[in-house]
């Protein structure tokens, strides 16, 4: 299984002829290859940056001589090999229609399966993002309120919202930065806090026609997350913090966003 940082180059065009061709290969025999592109391909957010520090400090020679200890028969490769990425795409679609819920592990998030409409694929990918920050990720100081009300006062224009430091504050959590990333040709705003107590936190933020539902909760990546979305715009607070202080604290962040 190739690692993400190499899927991402890949996907950007870094690669090599040889390794180009490999991947291609890879893609096309393995299933579990073929999801992992896919998922990687649904959004422009920097993975690569954010796995770098991730994969600096990683114990490389550890990891490759437990990957080299997996074993692999002939069986397991035919299995893998035997099934088609269009065959297994259609697998997914019936089980949709007939209401099974899909094993939660294949697809790589940890939470109770949505519905359909629910707009669940961008909170996944926000979710494994921000899964790779630390505290030192956002270690950086936040600036004074004026430049504080720039940078989000120019979020803000991107997805046609008025955003200040006072809409977007939230006790006892130290806004951080406000940035504009790209989610399915889509802009999709992310607003980063730093708790003391949990670590890193943030607000997201993306255009939707998918109308008005009240907050909901959810676990992604061991994260907790509040979710709700008005005529215009879906967002979702997500964070380390227990679910009843996230649930405050989107409570107050949807009153002052409301006015």
């Amino acid at each position: 299984m190739p690692s993400d940082e190499l899927l991402t180059a890949f996907i950007d065009g870094e690669l090599g002829a040889a390794e180009r061709d490999r991947m291609e290969k890879l893609i096309a025999d393995d299933v579990r290859v073929a999801e992992r592109f896919d998922f990687l391909s649904r959004s422009d957010l920097p993975f690569r940056e954010a796995f770098e520090p991730v994969l600096a400090a990683a114990p490389s020679a550890k990891l490759d001589a437990m990957l080299a200890a997996i074993p692999s028969t002939k069986e397991q490769k035919k299995a893998a090999s035997g099934i088609s990425r269009r065959g297994f795409l259609s697998a997914i679609a019936a089980c949709l229609v007939v209401g099974i819920a899909i094993d939660r592990a294949a697809i790589g998030i940890n939470h109770r399966l949505a519905k359909p409409d629910e707009g669940t694929e961008w909170r996944a990918v926000v979710a494994e993002y921000l899964s790779l920050y630390t505290p030192d990720t956002l270690s950086a100081p936040a600036g004074d309120h004026a430049e504080q009300a720039a940078q989000l006062s120019e979020v803000g224009s991107k997805l046609g919202l008025t955003l200040t430091p006072e809409t977007v504050a939230m006790p006892g959590v130290d806004f951080k930065r406000a940035q504009v990333l790209n989610y399915d040709s889509k802009p999709l705003a992310q607003i980063a806090y730093l708790d003391p107590e949990s670590g890193p936190m943030a607000l997201c933020i993306i255009p939707s026609t998918r109308g008005t539902s009240e907050p909901d909760m959810e676990n992604r990546r061991g994260m907790n997350v509040v979710y709700w979305s008005n005529a215009t715009h879906a967002f979702m607070l997500i964070g380390h913090s227990p679910i009843d202080r996230m649930k405050t604290l989107a409570d107050g962040v949807r009153a002052s966003l409301a006015v």
